[in-house]
Formats: structure tokens, C-alpha cells, sequence
């Protein structure tokens, strides 16, 4: 019989455990190979106005939504298989992970630990990763299939800010046997706080200022 696991350590995937950010970078490498010069368009306009929406202040889980429409009508096995396919070019580049937080977050799982992935990117993406590094859950947006097409819309809210403690939280209470004091987290940005402060131990990736205003004791971790 496997032994319980002695600890849980959450990290969030877009540069903290990899340098760039998933949800864009597939965008490109799926519309642009799979559909060609419509699908680079696609992927352009897609682009364009999510940054128009970041320019103009829409909050981020308005934008993390608009994403998951420009999948609207894609089969989601195809997608999944796709994913593999990013991950499998992606890998070998170097650079694409941060090694150092790679390295941690094995030397965890070593240890003992269960490995949570936690992100607003989706699972085409983060089941690959999740895979390669031994991480047993995966928290993250669920884009809506429908008679294995996705709708363009969500299941429930986007795995970002306050939606991360609320995953958080409810991987924990499925493992009462484990302290959330003895649990680690790993994030780069302000919008991580609120998973980080779920954990005993948490470490920021990199230099965000204002996450390292809101927690002073945290570990840092340079990167850069």
C-alpha cells in the first residue's frame, strides 16, 4: 500500500516553473500549424484584443475568459494531442523550463511530496507538463467541451488570484491528514498571493514587488 504523502507543494506554471507564458505560446504553435494562414490570423486578432483589454484595465479573469472563446469549435482531442506536440518541441529548447524550480519541485516529490500544478492555462497545455514532472494534480481552467468540442466558454471561474486559494483549499481538505504549514508554494506574481498564503512555506520566483511586499517572509528566488 502506497504511503500518504507528507506534504503537498502547489506552483504555479507560467514563469515560475517555465520561462514563458503557455496559454500564448500554444495559441501560436496550434492555430498557426494546424490551420495555417487563417489560423495565424486568428491567433493575431486573438492576440490584439486581449492586449487592447489589458490596456484598458479589464480585470484578469475577464481576459482569462476571452482567451478560452478563441478555441470555440476546435475538437478537444485534437487539441490535447496538439499539446503533447507543443510540449514535446518545447522541452528540449533551452530555457523553457526554470530549472532551479524543475529541480526543487523534484527534489519535493523525492521527498515525499504530492506535486499540484495550479494555473489558469488549461489542460492541453498543463498535462504534459504535469506529466513530466511527476505532479499528480492539476488546478487549473476548464474549458467547456460539448460533444467533444469546446464551446469557447468555462467551467466554473478561471483558476487565477482568488481562484487559486479556492483550489488550493480544496485539494487541502481532500488530505486533512496534512498541516497546510508543512505545505510549500511557488509563484511569480501578485495574483499568485492568494495561493501562496494557503501554505506555510512560500516562495517567490523572481522579483514581482508588489507580491514581495505582501509577503516579507518569503523565500526568493532569482531568476533573472
Amino acid at each position: 500500500m502506497r504511503a500518504a504523502p507528507n506534504r503537498l507543494v502547489f506552483s504555479d506554471v507560467d514563469e515560475t516553473l517555465i520561462t514563458g507564458k503557455s496559454m500564448m505560446d500554444f495559441l501560436d504553435f496550434y492555430f498557426i500549424r494546424r490551420h495555417g494562414t487563417t489560423g495565424s490570423l486568428h491567433a493575431a486578432r486573438t492576440r490584439q484584443h486581449l492586449a487592447a483589454m489589458l490596456s484598458s484595465g479589464a480585470p484578469r479573469a475577464e481576459r482569462n475568459r476571452t482567451y478560452y472563446q478563441a478555441w470555440k469549435g476546435e475538437r478537444a482531442a485534437e487539441v490535447a494531442q496538439w499539446g503533447t506536440r507543443w510540449l514535446g518541441d518545447r522541452r528540449h529548447e533551452k530555457g523553457f523550463y526554470i530549472e532551479r524550480i524543475r529541480a526543487e519541485l523534484m527534489r519535493h516529490r523525492a521527498d515525499g511530496a504530492v506535486l499540484a500544478l495550479v494555473s489558469g492555462s488549461f489542460p492541453a497545455v498543463l498535462d504534459p507538463i504535469a506529466a513530466d514532472i511527476g505532479a499528480k494534480h492539476l488546478l487549473c481552467t476548464r474549458p467547456e467541451v460539448r460533444a467533444g468540442i469546446l464551446s469557447g466558454r468555462i467551467i466554473g471561474s478561471p483558476v487565477i488570484a482568488e481562484g487559486k486559494r479556492v483550489a488550493v483549499r480544496g485539494l487541502l481538505r481532500r488530505h486533512p491528514h496534512i498541516d497546510p504549514a508543512d505545505c510549500h508554494g511557488y509563484g511569480d506574481h501578485i495574483s499568485d498571493l492568494p495561493m501562496l498564503t494557503e501554505v506555510g512555506h512560500a516562495t517567490v520566483v523572481g522579483g514581482d514587488a508588489r507580491l514581495l511586499a505582501a509577503l516579507p517572509g518569503a523565500r526568493i528566488i532569482h531568476v533573472r
